[in-house]
């Protein structure tokens, strides 16, 4: 593989972990000699996304404002992105199309299709609400994303949860995989004289994230609760949290210096297919409470305390037993340091060379028509 040189379309979009992912690839992937042109969709991009893409040697930047499949009416211009995205295509000539998003799988792709399911609005809604998602409203998502999904030749989650809920929700996948996400160490590790406060950060609009936890159990914390984050939510309207501080859309600079003052990191999230902010805390040496879900248990094991999203007396409980127990906080910061080492940049772009590597060869294997043999030829002049 180490011969293998890939020209890689990655689409990405500019509105929540789906971009610190993108860039993290295409930076691992760029190191490692591959061309990357970076196709965005969600929003615009904001002055400090673009500065960091370009900072990426060799990568190509194609942003637009194109909206995205979960978004208030946005069947046209998913269309129009789908055009737009065949565009850059016939520009770049790329070997593989990498997308994060589902609707533009079935497109008249030249290239074999990598497809990462990051998270999707059924297995969310169901995990926020309880129930099936409404068919009046999702139906055409639905329908949007099993076509993309069955239409790519490879299709693959950052954690078997996600994997399952993909296959429950859309049916079997003859084709997927795991390859979990990984992140570079920003934020400074500092010992464990850190400052008493709780972090979490976030959309907290997002209701799987279940922010609104913290808010409500922090009156009852002697520890401050710092909470960084969008709060507008692209469709339109703001989320209000009291009780806590909110720190705003900070960028990375700032989000890892809160990581590196913080000794408990807090997310008691609903739903969080593999939960990048988290792996950034455990790196900085926070302890982490979080939701206890499939995913979040799949990738933290023993080095988190879990509590069911809701139940607020057992995350009060919980964060309380962290605060009043300093050896216990160092030590669940070491377990969560030590396993966030498994979740590497290098681990993840490993994994997904070799995919493209394979799927390569699938498509040239498809192509290549095997050259008739001596009999062959000698059965076709005797008939």
């Amino acid at each position: 593989m180490a011969a293998d040189r890939h020209r890689v379309l990655l689409t990405a979009d500019t509105v929540g972990g789906v971009w610190q992912y993108a860039l993290e690839l295409a930076q691992g992937l760029s190191t490692c000699g591959d061309q990357v042109a970076l196709a965005t969709m969600g929003g615009p991009l904001t002055q400090e996304q673009r500065r960091d893409a370009e900072a990426i040697d060799g990568l190509s930047l194609y942003p637009s404002n194109h909206k995205l499949a979960w978004m208030q009416s946005p069947w046209v211009d998913v269309d129009r992105a789908g055009d737009w995205l065949l565009e850059v295509a016939a520009q770049v000539q790329p070997s593989v199309v990498h997308l994060n998003d589902y609707s533009h799988g079935d497109l008249p792709w030249d290239a074999p299709v990598l497809m990462t399911g990051h998270s999707c609005v059924l297995s969310w809604w169901q995990a926020v609400h309880g129930s099936p998602a409404p068919r009046a409203d999702w139906d055409r998502y639905r329908s949007r994303v099993h076509d993309g999904l069955h239409a790519a030749d490879l299709v693959v989650a950052p954690s078997q949860a996600m994997l399952t809920a993909l296959i429950s929700h859309y049916g079997p996948l003859p084709s997927a995989r795991v390859i979990a996400n990984g992140r570079s160490r920003h934020a400074l590790v500092t010992g464990p004289d850190r400052e008493p406060l709780i972090l979490a950060a976030g959309r907290l609009w997002d209701e799987g994230k279940n922010i609104v936890a913290l808010a409500e159990v922090a009156p009852r914390l002697p520890w401050p609760v710092c909470v960084a984050g969008q709060a507008h939510h692209p469709d339109g309207g703001t989320t209000q949290l009291p009780n806590v501080r909110l720190l705003g859309c900070l960028d990375s600079a700032e989000l890892d210096r809160w990581f590196a003052r913080a000794a408990i990191y807090a997310l008691p999230a609903r739903y969080e297919p593999f939960g990048l902010s988290a792996l950034e805390a455990a790196q900085a040496g926070c302890a982490l409470v979080l939701g206890d879900i499939d995913s979040l248990r799949e990738v933290w094991g023993d080095a988190a305390l879990f509590v069911a999203p809701d139940d607020r007396d057992a995350l009060a409980a919980t964060l309380q037993r962290l605060i009043d127990d300093a050896s216990l906080r160092e030590d669940y910061a070491r377990r969560a340091r030590l396993r966030a080492a498994r979740y590497t940049p290098a681990a993840m772009v490993n994994g997904y060379r070799r995919a493209y590597s394979g799927l390569s060869l699938q498509r040239g294997l498809e192509r290549w028509v095997p050259p008739r043999t001596a009999r062959d030829f000698s059965a076709g002049a005797a008939r």
